[in-house]
């Protein structure tokens, strides 16, 4: 397997150093983004609250996810990725140790609030500087590192509450190494604005929201990402629920295949940004979304516990390479200068899947029993790759001359 680094040119080190940075800020702002999947069976019991109250924090978070990634086209043109980064990193690393002595759910709803801020910012922050300089490669190696992070959370949330140990305990850690996030951030706060060995001369001015908008090729990208990232979340959130409460699967079975789960997502991030170098980013896709209903039918099968085991693996696998992709192809498909804003859009679709889909399902669950939580997957699936083939279709020819125009995306201003 090669390095992502040593794709990066030897004559721009300061490439290799946003990298890096990059990296760990994915890994860390994977870390609060999966803790619900685990920790809310224990947090729903502390505050005596019904499975869909989940919909409550999710609200909070998509809102403030929501506003920050909107606008951070906007704001970055402001004030700069730098702070933006900081600014964000540090609203997170408040609403954790929020969450860790919060007394009531009104507070953890409000604690979200902030948290969707600032993850929000952070997200579509990072994107939007890697679609400009990084290339599908190393934005599906970024992906995988945000995958770690969403590995780890479930695993150590799993071993504190098999351990009898309380989930605030597990807030406390993940507040811990936001703060450390934080003051990365801030000794490398100047290194994010002035990319000056990453910038082109001839780039065109980014477009308003306004005019972004208008592009309707930004909306069925926003689409894409609302599902992809739905499906996502709602098997993240809600599967330890089905596996434990309605097919009778321990605590540790569930919430190592949760785990699991997420891991597969970041192996498979690895594993495709492999293969980027080899396949376009259409036939990259196409794999990708034509996995996602197949795994999804495995699982609501139900037709033995290693089957549901083995489509969750593989539904985390077939999700992981379509985000960073898109993400990747952003310029491509809508322009440069319409690249920063769509970015905030797609975040935004995609926080909107994130928070809408679980929530949605939830209160479904609530009255229709958890296994309906498995056929939706199947259905948003099929939807997905249906969806992407059209799109494909109608903007896909564009997307393969810019590839083989520029290389298969190793542009001289991107890593």
């Amino acid at each position: 397997m090669i390095s992502p680094l040593a794709t990066l040119p030897p004559a721009h080190p300061r490439h290799r150093l946003l990298v890096v940075l990059a990296f760990i800020a994915f890994v860390s702002l994977g870390l609060p983004d999966t803790v619900l999947g685990v920790a809310w069976s224990s947090i729903r019991r502390t505050f005596g609250q019904p499975l869909d109250a989940i919909g409550l924090l999710l609200a909070g978070g998509i809102a403030g996810y929501l506003i920050s990634s909107f606008f951070s086209g906007t704001v970055v043109r402001k004030i700069g990725v730098g702070k933006l980064l900081l600014f964000s990193s540090l609203l997170v690393t408040i609403a954790l140790i929020g969450g860790a002595v919060a007394p009531s759910m009104a507070w953890m709803t409000a604690i979200a609030l902030i948290s969707g801020l600032g993850a929000g910012a952070i997200d579509a922050g990072i994107n939007a500087f890697g679609a400009s300089h990084f290339s599908p490669r190393i934005m599906n190696w970024l992906h995988a590192c945000w995958g770690i992070g969403a590995t780890l959370t479930p695993a150590m949330m799993t071993a504190l509450l098999s351990a009898q140990v309380s989930w605030r305990i597990g807030y406390v850690a993940l507040a811990s190494v936001l703060g450390l996030l934080t003051i990365l951030f801030l000794v490398t706060l100047n290194l994010w604005d002035n990319p000056s060995n990453m910038e082109r001369s001839d780039d065109p001015p980014h477009a308003g929201i306004i005019e972004s908008l208008g592009q309707p090729v930004i909306w069925m990208q926003a689409v894409l990402f609302c599902l992809c990232c739905g499906i996502e979340s709602t098997a993240g959130q809600l599967l330890f629920s089905v596996f434990t409460e309605s097919r009778g699967l321990s605590v540790g079975v569930a919430g190592s295949t949760i785990a699991g789960y997420w891991a597969s997502l970041t192996v498979g991030r690895i594993v495709f940004g492999q293969l980027s170098t080899r396949l376009s980013t259409r036939t990259v896709l196409h794999i990708a979304t034509s996995i996602v209903p197949v795994a999804s039918l495995l699982i609501a099968l139900n037709h033995s516990t290693p089957v549901s085991i083995l489509g969750t693996m593989l539904l985390g696998f077939g999700l992981a390479p379509i985000f960073p992709t898109l993400m990747s192809v952003t310029p491509a498909r809508v322009g440069e200068r319409f690249a920063a804003q769509s970015v905030g859009f797609q975040v935004s679709a995609a926080a909107v899947g994130i928070a809408g889909f679980p929530s949605v399902m939830s209160a479904i669950a609530r009255r229709n029993g958890l296994e309906s939580v498995c056929w939706f997957l199947l259905l948003a699936g099929a939807v997905l790759a249906i969806l992407n083939e059209r799109i494909d279709a109608r903007i896909g020819s564009s997307i393969s001359h810019a590839e083989k125009t520029r290389g298969n995306a190793e542009l001289p201003n991107r890593c």
